[in-house]
């Protein structure tokens, strides 16, 4: 039986079957494999390389049938890819040694990690398998096979190497599950016209690319907002905020862009967001004696603040010519500010301690510069957004 489509022999078989292993698709489950295994490492004290590397192997055999099974459908069965390196018989062997792996795989992890954490991996196969022809056709399924892989991913190793799930381990599969979901909905959108010719409904089939567009940034939005109340609450360490900032750069670049350049920012940026994530779980920086103290200013440490954003807001307005508008803004927005702030002060709600003890119409010079600085630096980024988007 020849394996490769092209051409027979034991080095143009080997060399087909080895381009089913598609780094840009598979790298992303494999590393969140490992990262729930570092992840329950962090909790346990204890790393068990056996147990990481069978989940991963497990992980990497079902990403693997997913890919192999897709190229068979698309090319032998639909005729939609114009060519395939493997044979039927290829492709059938492919399928085959994969699932040997993936059960073997899949054994090890319950002998050594117990049934939940294989009861967590067990469905990554069958997500895999049944995408093509079964699940890809179907906008939820379609576009929801790859992340709930990927979140099942994180559980599964994390479970293989706690023991139970943690709300910390549910808050990331939760994140990372919305994040993608986004994500994919745009990849989706690369390949519009030749879905509607076959009937494909994706979500941007259904929805139109417009309207698929607002939903994939709605979810994405949704997964970002979600790691700042999981940060709130004390579920996620507060550093984990950084990997929102990060990944919503990316996002912000990616907004105007088309579907094949955003999906490629986006991709990238998840692995950014995700390390980010990993580091402020492991590390967990702005806690304990890590937190950088600028008191060391003293009296100047709320003006040292202000000085710094108030920069950053001049920058942001400069650059969007903005300038003069803002300030008018601001000088209406003053005098209802500077009520407030003396009311809130004279009652109590709050005190200014680092501050340089000069006083201004009965409240502190800083809060002066305060009540400027700050909608100067939301201005500022709105008619940044707004210049950009023009």
């Amino acid at each position: 039986m020849a394996i490769a489509r092209h051409r027979s022999g034991t080095v143009p078989a080997a060399r087909a079957l080895a381009s089913q292993v598609h780094p840009v698709f598979m790298l992303p489950p494999v590393a969140v494999s490992l990262t729930g295994s570092l992840l329950a490492a962090r909790e346990t004290g204890a790393f068990t390389p056996t147990v990481a590397a069978l989940h991963a192997a497990a992980i990497f055999a079902a990403v693997y049938t997913a890919h192999v099974k897709d190229g068979y459908v698309d090319f032998f069965v639909r005729g939609e890819d114009d060519d395939h390196p493997l044979s039927v018989g290829g492709c059938r062997l492919a399928l085959l040694v994969a699932g040997v792996v993936f059960v073997s795989a899949l054994a090890g992890v319950w002998l050594t990690a117990g049934t939940g954490a294989a009861a967590l991996t067990a469905p990554t196969w069958a997500l895999g398998y049944f995408h093509a022809p079964q699940l890809d056709t179907n906008p939820v399924s379609a576009t929801g096979g790859y992340p709930v892989g990927i979140a099942l991913a994180l559980v599964g190793a994390f479970v293989a190497g706690h023991g139970s799930l943690t709300p910390t381990a549910l808050g990331l599969a939760a994140v990372l599950l919305a994040v993608l979901l986004g994500i994919k909905v745009i990849d989706d959108a690369q390949d519009l016209a030749y879905d509607r010719s076959i009937n494909k409904r994706t979500v941007a089939v259904v929805l139109g690319p417009r309207r698929a567009r607002r939903l994939a940034e709605g979810v994405l939005v949704a997964g970002l907002a979600g790691v700042g109340v999981l940060a709130a609450v004390g579920i996620f360490p507060t550093g984990t905020i950084l990997a929102v900032f990060a990944f919503g750069a990316v996002a912000a670049i990616a907004h105007r862009a088309e579907p094949r350049l955003a999906t490629m920012l986006l991709v990238r940026g998840a692995y950014v967001f995700l390390a980010l994530l990993l580091v402020a779980l492991w590390y967990r920086p702005f806690t304990g004696p890590l937190i950088v103290d600028i008191g060391v200013l003293g009296p100047y440490t709320y003006l040292a603040t202000e000085v710094v954003f108030g920069a950053l807001a001049l920058a942001l307005l400069w650059r969007a010519e903005a300038i003069t508008s803002a300030a008018r803004t601001i000088a209406v927005l003053y005098p209802l500010a500077y009520v407030w702030d003396w009311y809130t002060l004279q009652v109590g709600v709050f005190a200014i301690e680092l501050r340089t003890g000069i006083d201004l119409l009965a409240i502190p010079i800083e809060e002066h510069l305060f009540m400027i600085v700050v909608p100067a630096l939301v201005l500022g980024i709105h008619e940044t957004f707004r210049v950009d988007d023009m």
